[in-house]
Formats: C-alpha cells, structure tokens, sequence
C-alpha cells in the first residue's frame, strides 16, 4: 500500500465495504469491521445471507445481460471489494471482449485496483476514483473507456442506500441513466425495510461511525425504474430475480433489470 493510501486508510472506522467483504467470507477487512459486522448479525443473522444472494443475483444479471441480451459495456458503480465472480469476470465468460469500469471512493478498495484490472486480452477492465454522487464526473470518466454510442448496464448494487433522501437517490439515478444510450440497462439491488429486525440492524450499524445505510420501502426502489422497461419478472426479492436453484431463500432485499427505451 502506498504512503498516500496509508494516511487515507482508517482502519479504526469500519467501512462498508470491508463489512460487506467480511460477510462474503473475504479477507480485506479489519476488527472495527468485523465488530460491526457481528453486531449487525447478532441481531439480524441473515444480514450474511442477504450478502450473499446480492452477489448471485449480480452473477445471474450479468449472465443474462450478456449472454441474452448482447451487453458487451457494464458500468459498475460502488463495486466494493473484488471477491468471487465479479462483474468483469462472469461478463467475460460470456464474451471475453466485454469492457467493465468499475467505480468507488474507498482507499482499500484503490489499494486493490490493481489486482481487480485484470482482463481477458480481447476485453478491458479499469477502475476510476469517484463519489457515487458525482454522476457527471462518473460519465466523463467512463466514457474514456465505454462507448456511449453502444448500450451500457449501469450496476447499482447495494449502493444507493448510501444516500439518506429519496428524492437525491433518484435524481442521481435517472441522471445517471439519462447518459446512457437507448437499449441500455440498468440494473440494481438494495436492503428494504421489510421487517423490524432488519431496520433494527441497520440502525445499529448506522450508529457505529460506518457510513450510513439507508433501507428504503419497496415503493421508494421501484421508482428507481420510473421511465425504463422492467425485466421480467420484473422488481422482486433479490433471490427471486431468475432464480438457477429451487433453493428457497427469504432476504429483506429487492432487485431488478430494466431497459432504457
């Protein structure tokens, strides 16, 4: 790690996408996020579970944009730590010529920038510093990269809970997707505040120093779509989204597809 990220790494603060990382069973993670980690999941155990069905459903969007619907650009946005079977990866099974740029603002994540721009050699993969709130420098940024003349799925994963009110939430997603050309896609994931226990853990978490995570109600993640044209079967629980198994699994989390016109 670099002098630079050294002194832009606290350690003593839990992050969450070292959280997230410790409940995927990954290893870039420290003892304040593990802390809060086991406390989210003293209250709320299935907060693993939840963790772990948001990265299937990635899996299973990725797969389907790729292979049914011809995506060869993904715009992952708060990618978080690399673990298994990340964007680039199951896009490029698919089509090895695939062009992923990912993007986020935390330092661990920097520090592993390296390791996450591996690429088939037909493909690209790159990484860019940004907030989730600066669509505009998102855009400008990715473009040196993807071709917006050609469809882009913008992947919202788990992300959008980071920003506390609806109305900014939204405005940034649509403004997000605004750049983005006709036969597009977006496609994200969130918590929901589907039951006591999880809003309880979140509010535990939120009171940990960690940046806040927001649960929004059903509705609220649905409008997130407004104006684009759902996937079947359209925004569901998140193991829901085509399922490959008959495993049955109940998370407080919602997911969709959905095509931009």
């Amino acid at each position: 790690m670099t002098d630079d990220l050294s002194t832009k790494l606290n350690v003593e603060v839990p992050h969450s996408a070292r959280v997230w990382n410790y409940w995927l069973g990954g290893e870039d993670n420290f003892g304040s996020d593990r802390a809060v980690g086991d406390q989210v999941k003293a209250v709320f155990p299935e907060i693993v579970d939840a963790a772990r069905q948001t990265r299937a459903f990635l899996g299973r969007a990725v797969t389907f944009l790729a292979a049914e619907q011809g995506v060869r650009q993904f715009l992952d946005v708060g990618t978080g730590l690399p673990t298994a079977d990340n964007t680039h990866e199951v896009a490029q099974r698919v089509a090895p010529d695939s062009k992923i740029v990912y993007v986020d603002n935390d330092p661990l994540v920097l520090s592993h920038a390296r390791a996450l721009l591996t690429s088939t050699p037909e493909g690209v993969t790159t990484y860019i510093e940004r907030n989730l709130k600066d669509a505009a420098g998102v855009i400008e940024e990715a473009k040196r990269t993807l071709d917006f003349s050609q469809p882009v799925a913008l992947m919202l994963l788990g992300v959008m809970g980071h920003v506390e009110d609806p109305a900014e939430a939204r405005a940034f997603v649509h403004g997000l997707v605004a750049q983005l050309p006709p036969g597009s896609f977006l496609t994200m994931s969130d918590g929901t505040a589907t039951s006591e226990r999880v809003i309880e853990s979140h509010r535990q978490y939120n009171e940990s120093g960690a940046v806040p995570y927001h649960l929004r109600e059903v509705a609220d993640f649905t409008s997130f779509f407004d104006g684009l044209e759902l996937v079947e079967p359209g925004v569901v629980p998140i193991p829901d989204w085509r399922p490959d198994t008959d495993e049955k699994v109940v998370v407080d989390g919602y997911a969709g597809v959905a095509r931009k016109p």
